[in-house]
């Protein structure tokens, strides 16, 4: 398996790693930082550096079978020998734009009183789609709203909860098709503290206070019920 530390730690922009497996799927270290795609959020990309110089791009991240995470390398690009010592380092300004958008995210889903049927994380942009068949959405009432909490500079933190805790308490999964999975024994949840909390395997900032200022794009209607907010934050 791949253990991977940015769970614990989003602000780890590099680390030492052993090289397991590298082939036409990609590179299997025994721990990362890189953030494999999924959520919503694009998987990192970075460099591998190598013990005798030498680097190799990494162009994305995939979650690979069982616990494996998978470096996608560029093209062309000539493979390491498994068992080989590694520096991993993630291309830190790009993650630090899909942290604040995915907090963003979070407070947006706050926000707006609605399940969450789709979403996507980009850099320094982003968009839910909420279940409303209604066009009942305020975009000055729901900018106020995001402004204020990133005025108020509250802590974003991630903590651990059983499986079972999370079936006795539904409303922690806000994605109607999208579940968290099961068979780890525990699942993790991101904390806006005192404006919200869910099921999320993402990277997000430590303090609302980072994300900067939330503008709504676009509200528009997309299918039979569904209501789309794109979002925009400034660089």
């Amino acid at each position: 398996m791949t253990v991977p530390l940015f769970r614990d730690d989003a602000y780890l922009w590099s680390c030492e790693a052993r090289l397991l497996e590298a082939g036409p799927t990609g590179i299997v270290l025994d721990r990362t930082i890189f953030y494999p795609a999924g959520g919503g959020q694009p998987g990192d990309r970075g460099v591998l550096w190598l013990e005798d110089g030498s680097e190799i791009a990494i162009v994305d991240t995939r979650k690979g079978e069982g616990e494996t995470i998978l470096h996608l390398p560029a093209e062309g690009v000539s493979l390491p020998l498994p068992g080989g010592a590694v520096e991993a380092r993630i291309d830190r300004d790009r993650r630090l734009r899909l942290m604040r958008t995915h907090t963003a995210l979070h407070l947006l889903s706050a926000a707006v009183a609605a399940p969450v049927t789709g979403g996507a994380v980009g850099e320094l942009e982003g968009r839910l789609d909420f279940d409303l068949p209604e066009p009942t959405l305020d975009r000055d009432a729901i900018e106020a709203r995001l402004a204020a909490w990133v005025a108020a500079d509250v802590p974003v933190r991630a903590r651990w909860i059983e499986e079972e805790e999370l079936e006795a308490r539904p409303e922690l999964v806000k994605t109607m098709w999208v579940r968290p999975p099961r068979g780890a024994g525990r699942i993790r949840l991101v904390e806006v503290e005192g404006i919200d909390l869910q099921a999320c395997g993402g990277t997000h900032v430590a303090r609302t206070g980072e994300i900067g200022r939330i503008r709504i794009t676009k509200i528009e209607k997309k299918g039979r019920q569904n209501r789309r907010i794109a979002i925009a934050l400034e660089d």
